[in-house]
């Protein structure tokens, strides 16, 4: 193959990896090299890929090369390189910590993530894991075992969480494509601090197949999705990871082809902007960039028109909710781990957080009548977002209230206890995003803007199935407002 040394593909999109590869421009060892390369010049000041499978990388990308010059079918992704995500396993053998407990530092994966399976059957090579919270339970991306990821801008600020080491490492050009597990935002959370763009598909199109229980993902939904640094990547990741699987009984069985939904254009696209989503504080920084960014959208030919969902509840009483819902979850994993032989909660319980352990605490004291008290609530939120889809076609909002945090010395970094002078929960309370774990809808965040030198994320979501309206429509976005000269601004 006639590969160029002088050429450097860590930092290119997974899209002109594939076609350089495809063309025989480039074998996927001299890309899988220099993607190592960039992992050992650019992850130690970071800290964003927390396991690197270098000879199982170099060994796939030696078969992949076998595939090319074999002229045998390829995959749309082949040889491009990616990462998974280090909470719930990414490949047999490989770490599986749950986000850095350090009673679980030599647990390992049995089976591989659905991510894992349908990244790599499109011919994409998986390099390593990134880093995450434990149990993914907030939005930064920090952990007693591992540590900090540090944001690309800022090395001294959080790249947020959960899947903060995967939109670390996509920020910094290591990797075009990481994982992102959603379930309050984490696709969406460390996307927009990063500067990248996170995709979380309507519920059901990118199987959930957790195991040993298949219902797990509905309490709130979550989801796998893409982080990347352009929409045509987050397309192509999503043309391999979505589609019906047997193991999942809530997954999606239509055509889906997010590919067809490019190139995009807001063109009468009718889109109802809320600044707060009624009642979230608002740093007046990250309000600043976000409405610049709204009036881009209505300056591209989209109708733009400032609205209220409706919302009765206070936000305090909403990030509540989000812990009533998904706790109970973290309980039956810890359950599972008891069974493996590794009593998290009753031999190392001082490895978690205390704020997380005064919440499982509380949790596990919650009444059948209480959960369905709290699906009530969480039924209104899902009637004020589709009312406001009765009417419009995408809704905007900024993805979070605040700009990214410094990160603590002790492995617990959380976010701000205030926004704007307001209360709010440190875990989850200045992250917005959760709303849509509650209702199931597609949201993305987009690259904003700066503020103080800070990325700032747009958040857009559609209506449930309307995964290709939202992926045309932040194409359109990224063709008025192109974000990839931002990149060059990362301080690694």
């Amino acid at each position: 193959m006639s590969g160029t040394a002088e050429v450097t593909w860590a930092g290119r999109t997974a899209a002109e990896i594939a076609a350089a590869v495809r063309a025989r421009d480039v074998s996927p060892v001299e890309v899988v090299d220099d993607c190592l390369a960039a992992i050992a010049q650019r992850n130690p000041a970071l800290n964003a890929i927390v396991h690197v499978a270098a000879g199982e990388a170099r060994a796939a990308a030696r078969a992949a090369e076998r595939t090319v010059l074999a002229g045998e079918p390829l995959g749309a992704l082949h040889g491009v390189p990616v990462i998974g995500k280090d909470l719930f396993g990414v490949k047999p053998g490989w770490p599986a910590t749950h986000g850095g407990i350090p009673a679980l530092r030599d647990r390992r994966s049995t089976a591989p993530s659905i991510f894992a399976e349908r990244i790599e059957a499109a011919g994409a090579i998986v390099v390593g894991s990134g880093n995450s919270p434990i149990m993914g339970m907030r939005g930064t991306c920090d952990n007693p075992l591992y540590g900090p990821t540090r944001n690309p801008f800022d090395l001294d600020r959080n790249s947020g969480g959960s899947s903060g080491g995967g939109a670390a490492a996509v920020a910094a050009g290591i990797v075009p494509i990481a994982e992102g597990t959603d379930g309050g935002g984490s696709v969406r959370i460390p996307a927009s601090w990063c500067g990248v763009y996170g995709f979380k598909a309507t519920y059901g199109r990118v199987p959930y197949c957790g195991r040993p229980n298949a219902f797990a993902g509905l309490d709130p939904f979550l989801f796998r999705g893409p982080i990347t640094r352009t929409v045509g990547d987050a397309a192509l990741a999503l043309a391999a990871l979505c589609g019906p699987d047997p193991r999942d009984p809530h997954c999606l069985l239509d055509d889906f082809d997010p590919l067809a939904a490019l190139p995009g254009s807001l063109e009468g696209t009718r889109i109802a902007y809320s600044p707060a989503l009624d009642v979230f504080p608002v740093d007046p920084r990250v309000a600043e960039v976000v409405e610049r960014a709204v009036g881009r959208l209505a300056e591209a030919g989209a109708h733009v028109e400032q609205v209220e969902l409706g919302l009765k509840a206070d936000q305090r009483e909403l990030s509540e909710l989000w812990f009533e819902l998904i706790l109970p979850m973290n309980l039956q994993v810890f359950e599972v781990l008891k069974r493996e032989g590794v009593d998290v909660l009753g031999d190392h319980a001082d490895q978690l957080p205390e704020r997380y352990r005064e919440r499982l605490a509380a949790a596990a004291t919650r009444t059948t009548l209480d959960r369905m008290r709290a699906q009530e609530l969480r039924t209104a939120v899902y009637d004020a977002i589709e009312r406001v889809f009765a009417q419009f076609d995408l809704l905007a909002s900024p993805t979070l209230s605040c700009l990214p945090v410094p990160n603590a010395a002790d492995g617990a970094t959380e976010g701000p206890s205030e926004v704007a002078g307001i209360p709010v929960d440190p875990l989850i309370g200045w992250c917005p995003t959760y709303l849509l774990n509650f209702t199931g809808h597609p949201a993305a965040s987009l690259p904003a803007g700066f503020a103080e030198g800070l990325p700032v994320g747009l958040q857009l979501a559609a209506r449930r199935g309307a995964d290709a309206h939202l992926l045309a429509a932040s194409a359109a976005f990224e063709q008025i407002e192109p974000w990839d000269w931002t990149y060059r601004g990362t301080v690694v």
